[in-house]
Parts: structure tokens; C-alpha cells; sequence
């Protein structure tokens, strides 16, 4: 009898809270792993929108691993120097200096930006000065924007090659000045896209996306 009463009541609870969410409209909330939306802040003000949209670096130019590995990776801030070490601050700064450079009649001095002074800094440069292996580097700690539970199995290779767009998953990141999650990562939204890729393919091209529980899960 006790057990019958609590499963009543129990019952009960589930469809006030459902009525609850209905009539306020809080289906929004979100299930303990479910971080669509999360949009930390990150120890540099990197932008996507215009490194990825603006300046149309491609992807897997910082993202190499997506393509032979499990894990896209964060580039090391050995790659960011690459175009760096030529640009150390927004054109438009570096402008600035130099006409009042001429107008002046003096050399320009050179403009860093606080947040490309960070990058120097993690790599331990000083610029317009020899290398120094003794000189302090500060290593950039990102913050994971896209992270599955435990249980959960993704490879971004058998993804890329064939032929998904990086934002098929991770939205418009060229438009973005801070990327967030987009998707809510639910094993529902992962099926339908393989339902979807299965039956309309995936760049012209014919796919056989698994639904096999145990390629994803452990």
C-alpha cells in the first residue's frame, strides 16, 4: 500500500511540474548535461568572427587535429605566432601611429594591443628583442566550450573526411566574436543527423551514418 501511495504521489509531482513548465513557459530549462548557450569568457578576446569570417582562415588551419584525430584540439600559440610575430596590433592602431609618426617627423613606434601582449607573453617574447630561453613564457589556459559526459564516444575524424561543414555542429563560428555551444549535444540530436545524413547524404555524396549504440557510447 505505502509503495502504491508513493508512486501515486509521485505521479502526481511529475505532472504538476509539467504543468508548471507548460503555463510559464520554463521548458527552456536545461538537463544537468545539456550547456546549450554556454559562452565562457577566455583568457584572450579572440575573435572568430574576425579571424574565421573577416580574414577567412579556415578552420582546420588552427583546428588540424580534427582531421586525423579524436579531438579538434586548441592551437598552441606557437601557430597564432605565425601571423603574430608581422601583426601586433588592429590595423587601424598601427595606422594611427604611423601618420603621427609623419606628421611628427619621427620613426613609428611599434603598437602591441593588450590582447596580442598576452600572446607574447605565453610564448615569453619581447618585441624588438633577441630570444631569450631564460625568459618567463605564461601558458594561455582556454576554456572548453563543447564537452560530453564521460559516457559518450565522439571522433571528429570519420565526421570531417566525410565531408561535414564545421558548422554543421558548431554553428556560424565566423560570425561570432565569442563562440558558444550551439546544439544541446542530446543523443536525440545526434540521431536525427544521422538519420538525416543517411537518407539525404552528405555533400552529394551517399553515407551510411550508424545508429549502432555502441559507436558512441562506452
Amino acid at each position: 500500500m505505502t509503495s502504491r501511495l508513493t508512486t501515486i504521489l509521485l505521479t502526481l509531482g511529475m505532472g504538476f511540474c509539467l504543468l508548471y513548465f507548460l503555463q510559464t513557459g520554463a521548458m527552456t530549462v536545461h538537463l544537468p548535461s545539456n550547456q546549450q548557450g554556454y559562452q565562457p569568457e577566455q583568457p584572450i578576446r579572440f575573435s572568430h568572427r574576425l579571424h574565421a569570417g573577416d580574414l577567412q582562415i579556415g578552420c582546420l588551419y588552427c583546428h588540424s587535429g580534427a582531421e586525423r584525430s579524436r579531438n579538434a584540439g586548441i592551437p598552441a600559440a606557437s601557430v597564432c605566432m605565425n601571423c603574430h610575430k608581422f601583426v601586433s596590433a588592429p590595423f587601424g592602431s598601427v595606422r594611427a601611429e604611423s601618420d603621427a609618426a609623419e606628421k611628427e617627423q619621427r620613426a613609428a613606434r611599434l603598437i602591441v594591443s593588450p590582447e596580442i601582449q598576452k600572446l607574447y607573453d605565453a610564448v615569453g617574447i619581447v618585441p624588438n628583442q633577441p630570444p631569450d630561453a631564460t625568459r618567463a613564457q605564461t601558458p594561455i589556459v582556454w576554456n572548453k566550450v563543447y564537452t560530453l559526459p564521460d559516457y559518450v564516444r565522439f571522433d571528429h575524424r570519420p565526421h570531417v573526411n566525410a565531408g561535414v561543414a564545421c558548422q554543421d555542429c558548431h554553428g556560424a563560428v565566423e560570425t561570432m566574436e565569442r563562440v558558444s555551444q550551439l546544439p544541446d549535444l542530446s543523443m536525440g540530436w545526434c540521431v536525427n543527423c544521422h538519420r538525416a545524413a543517411t537518407l539525404t547524404g552528405i555533400g552529394g555524396k551517399p553515407v551510411k551514418a550508424t545508429l549502432d549504440c555502441s559507436a558512441c557510447h562506452y
